[in-house]
Order: C-alpha cells, then sequence, then structure tokens
C-alpha cells in the first residue's frame, strides 16, 4: 500500500514543480528574446538501505526551446533583432559575461549601453560606452556602433566599438537563475564575426500561451488523479485495517 501512496505522492509533487515552469513561460509571453522553457516527467527509483523497491516521479527542465521567436519591428536605432542562430554578450550581475537575445537597448546617464534589464551590452574589449552628448546613433547589420556627436555636420560619424556576438551552438548554452544563457562548460564564447543583425527591430517571446495554458490545464488535472489517488490509498488502507482486526 506505501508504494501506491508513494507514487502518488511524488507525482502530485512534481506536478506542482511543471506547474510552475509552464506559468514562468506564461509570465514571460511578452519578453523581448525570452526561450520557453520545456519540462518531462520520468520514474525514478528510489536507493537506500536495502532493496530499490520504491519507484518516485520526478519532473526536470532537459533545455529551453530556442525557436526564434517572432520579430517586431520598431523603428528605433538602438533595437536589434538577431538574424538566425546567435546571441549578444552582455555583463551579468556577478560580472561574468552571459548571452541573450533580448535586443531592446538603451545607454544610461554615463553612456553605458544597456539592455532592457540594465545588463551591460558586452563589445569586443568590455562593456560599451558611448561618447556622450551625442545626437544620432546606428547599429550595423554586424554590429558596429556608430555615433554622430552632438551639434555635428550630418557627415560626421564616429564608429565607437562594436557588439560582441556568439554562436556555440544552441546546445551547449543552458540558462541561469538570473534568465542569461551561459556555455554549459562555464567558459567563455569566442566571437562569431559572421551572426548578423536586423536594425530597428526586436525579437518577441518565442512562447505560445494557447499552448502553456492548455499544459497547464492538462497538469492540473493531473495533480487532481494523484489527489484522488492518495485517497484511494487511504480507504483501501483503512478497509485493510478493518479487515485484520475482524479476523
Amino acid at each position: 500500500m506505501d508504494k501506491f501512496l508513494y507514487v502518488a505522492m511524488t507525482g502530485a509533487k512534481q506536478g506542482m514543480n511543471a506547474l510552475a515552469v509552464r506559468a514562468n513561460n506564461l509570465a514571460n509571453a511578452n519578453t523581448d528574446g525570452f526561450k520557453a522553457d520545456m519540462n518531462q516527467a520520468r520514474a525514478m527509483q528510489a536507493f537506500g538501505e536495502g532493496m530499490p523497491t520504491r519507484v518516485f516521479s520526478m519532473a526536470e527542465s532537459p533545455g529551453a526551446n530556442f525557436r526564434e521567436g517572432p520579430i517586431r519591428t520598431t523603428g528605433r536605432d538602438l533595437d536589434i533583432a538577431i538574424n538566425g542562430d546567435g546571441w549578444m554578450a552582455v555583463q551579468a550581475q556577478d560580472g561574468s559575461e552571459a548571452y541573450t537575445r533580448a535586443g531592446s537597448l538603451k545607454f544610461d546617464s554615463t553612456g553605458l549601453l544597456v539592455n532592457s534589464s540594465d545588463r551591460a551590452v558586452m563589445g569586443e574589449a568590455g562593456p560599451i560606452v558611448l561618447p556622450l552628448p551625442i545626437e544620432k546613433v546606428h547599429i550595423s547589420g554586424e554590429g558596429i556602433i556608430s555615433v554622430r556627436p552632438q551639434g555635428a555636420t550630418a557627415e560626421v560619424i564616429e564608429e565607437v566599438g562594436r557588439i560582441k556576438f556568439v554562436n556555440p551552438g544552441n546546445d551547449q548554452m543552458m540558462r541561469g537563475e538570473d534568465g542569461l544563457f551561459r556555455l554549459a562548460s562555464g567558459e567563455v564564447a569566442a566571437t562569431d564575426p559572421t551572426v548578423r543583425v536586423e536594425n530597428g527591430a526586436v525579437e518577441g517571446s518565442n512562447v505560445n500561451a494557447v499552448h502553456e495554458m492548455v499544459e497547464m490545464i492538462n497538469i492540473q488535472r493531473q495533480y487532481e488523479m494523484q489527489v484522488k489517488m492518495m485517497k484511494n490509498a487511504e480507504e483501501l488502507d483503512r478497509a485493510s485495517s478493518s479487515l485484520l482486526r475482524m479476523s
């Protein structure tokens, strides 16, 4: 009887974990450059003292869905969308290099170029700083940043840096707790000069809201089924105890 109860209990618990993954995807349906997390469930043997006679359910996220999101035209000079495979390098909170496809950029009061999450955009020699004050900024398809200083004539254009793009292969990427991606090996990815971007556009989230809602409903139904199984186990145990007392 305890095996029956254990399987149902772990199934209900892991169902809640799977529901959290789907809820997080749905919450980021409008987040630029977001890649949906996937989840799966499998049976695992419980090892301990004695023979491994118990099996429990385990929900896990095997990775992210790296399918490209829709490209939305904005017309902003500081918006970029990566065409095809590739990632933009940014500086994480701990100072390490991480990667994202969220291309809505801006610069702060010091001229530091940051993304929508206020992460410094990395260039080939570190974080990119624009020489303020400036009148116009342009980012080319290769990621080269050109500016026109304030008060300068139209033909005066200065190159101030080039955004670092990498393309190590999606199978090498792993999402961190801060939502940014890194190499699973922990190393820093090499610059890939072949990555191209579209100026005046951003890549949206690849989350399918309808699909996530359907999956959440399915998980909730599975959770209810597991709870009913636990109640059935309790009723069977009570009936068995009554039979033992009668005998």
